[in-house]
């Protein structure tokens, strides 16, 4: 077995999900796809997983025990503990560097450049959906309400959809 191919696929996996049974349907794809495990694997490890204690994300460590031995459960352990790892890293950086203005400046362009992609992927929702008074009307008061914050997100969301339901 490719150890590092190994590592990385699990490594993946859990980066690119949220936790929990996120990482799923990529291992099974990916495992299935390399050989590695079978359907029953899968479903022991799941079986495992939810009968013991502790988090729902330590069923990948089962199956990777049962699919790769004692180094599947290593490597598993090690893909899982890497990402909250970096983050805590990434906070002690940050801690550091906070009060430097260059880094507020950072941190200000990074949300430049977020609302910049909403603004564009909105846009294009908009234009796809065909658009009209009723959906502009709705986004703008929205917006306005959300930036106020003196509505609730969820609140705005549920009266935007009710609205929208029934006045289009």
């Amino acid at each position: 077995m490719n150890w590092f191919l190994f590592f990385w696929v699990v490594f993946k996996a859990i980066l690119f999900s949220t936790g929990g049974f996120g990482p799923l349907p990529s291992l099974h794809t990916d495992f299935l796809a390399n050989g590695w495990a079978t359907e029953t694997q899968f479903a022991e490890a799941l079986s495992i997983g939810q009968i013991t204690p502790g988090p729902n994300g330590l069923w990948v460590v089962s199956l990777c025990y049962l699919v790769a031995g004692i180094p599947g459960a290593i490597l598993s352990c090690i893909a899982l503990l890497v990402p909250p790892m970096f983050v805590l890293f990434v906070q002690q950086c940050y801690n550091r560097i906070a009060h430097l203005p260059a880094t507020q400046g950072l941190l200000d362009g990074v949300v430049l450049v977020i609302a910049s992609f909403s603004i564009i992927v909105l846009m294009g929702m908009f234009q796809n959906s065909g658009l009209d008074i009723l959906t502009v009307t709705i986004a703008i008061l929205s917006a306005i309400l959300a930036v106020t914050r003196r509505v609730s997100i969820n609140l705005i969301l549920v009266f935007a959809a009710v609205i929208g339901a029934v006045m289009g």
